[in-house]
């Protein structure tokens, strides 16, 4: 039986003496089943929020991990000074030496290594750093980093796609153009980009061109290779439905195989583009240290690793939200496509309209009765 108003996928049946909470959570782990909008927006929480409740137990909670100890009393320790930041051990040893001689120990709090900054650090270093000078005048602000390096990701995949993305359809649609193609592709995918920096340099020179070839050549291999499988996905009944009407090869190609694949392309080119990104550091490494690989560099010198850990992570939100916005432009371009993951707000969105919609049917009924 179903349920007025409820899609019938939804509905699990309750064994007799089971409570309904726990037939709801064993449903949610069911194979290929998909997930409810509410208990969605409550798992895409915590994917986020449990990493985030274990770095502050780590930051927070003394008795956890701890080793080091900042300095309140340096006591009768010569070397120490008040504020510094010191191994646990070292300071032990220091103080059962004073002991020894009866003088008066260190003290010290709990601390963590100046490499692991506490949550609220970071987010503090994430909203000043737009607007904090840098150390020095000739070096770029954070801003100008992330922009620079937004460059190199751009003109590197923009390259690699032009090329690719034809490359590959032609490969999967065609048996001898990949013959001809794929051998060799297939051996270049496994050799590491940033083995060929010191000839990129040779050839393109310092600056911007060798970073833009290692983000081509750690892309464009597995472009080919990934597009070229997802064309060879296309229903074979297409295909033999429009040669049987007379369709020609060229008519095959750009009327029945790309507009067959297209939407699962555009999602290839989505996970693509994140595969880009990871190249970045080493890429902005060659020749010429630039983008936001000479920002996190340059604060790792100076110790300021709060700075590099929000640097780190607006390369992450960068990464979320051009995934975000180019779902959503393919929800635009792709009509018929399926989401197989909705987005957050989407999800937000349909929870809380799933929790109106009860509300305003009984509100209608009352006003009816009412009526009547």
């Amino acid at each position: 039986m179903r349920l007025p108003g409820r899609p019938a996928r939804d509905l699990a049946v309750r064994p007799p003496g089971r409570p309904a909470r726990e037939v709801m959570a064993g449903s949610l782990f069911r194979l290929q089943r998909e997930v409810p909008g509410r208990a969605r927006v409550v798992l895409t929480a915590l994917s986020f929020a449990l990493p985030i409740a274990l770095w502050c137990v780590v930051s927070y909670v003394p008795f956890v991990w701890h080793p080091m100890r900042r300095v309140t009393d340096p006591g009768d320790v010569t070397w120490l000074v008040k504020g510094e930041l010191v191994e646990g051990d070292a300071m032990e040893t220091a103080n059962a030496e004073v002991r020894a001689r009866g003088g008066r120990p260190a003290d010290g709090s709990r601390a963590n290594p100046v490499f692991l900054p506490a949550p609220h650090e970071v987010v503090r270093a994430l909203v000043t750093g737009f607007t904090t000078h840098p150390a020095r005048p000739d070096e770029p602000w954070l801003h100008q980093s992330l922009w620079h390096s937004i460059q190199v990701i751009f003109w590197g995949f923009v390259i690699s796609s032009i090329i690719g993305v034809p490359l590959g359809i032609l490969c999967g649609a065609m048996p001898a153009f990949a013959r001809l193609n794929e051998p060799f592709i297939e051996f270049f995918r496994y050799l590491p980009a940033p083995a060929f920096g010191a000839l990129c340099v040779a050839v393109l020179g310092i600056h911007d061109p060798p970073k833009i070839a290692i983000i081509f050549i750690g892309t464009f291999y597995q472009q080919v290779l990934v597009i070229a499988n997802t064309t060879r996905r296309a229903d074979p009944a297409l295909l033999e439905a429009a040669q049987t009407l007379g369709a020609s090869r060229g008519q095959l190609l750009f009327r029945v195989v790309i507009p067959a694949v297209i939407t699962d392309i555009y999602t290839d080119m989505r996970v693509l583009l994140g595969w880009a990104w990871t190249y970045l550091i080493i890429a902005e490494l060659i020749g010429v240290t630039s983008g936001i690989t000479l920002f996190i560099n340059q604060q790792a010198k100076y110790r300021a690793y709060d700075r590099v850990f929000s640097s780190i992570i607006l390369i992450g939100l960068i990464g979320l939200f051009t995934d975000m916005f180019l779902a959503r432009l393919g929800r635009s371009l792709f009509p018929w496509m399926r989401d197989a993951r909705p987005s957050l707000l989407r999800a937000v969105l349909q929870s809380l309209r799933a929790k109106r919609e009860p509300r305003a049917r009984a509100t209608a009924a009352r006003e009816g009765a009412a009526q009547a």
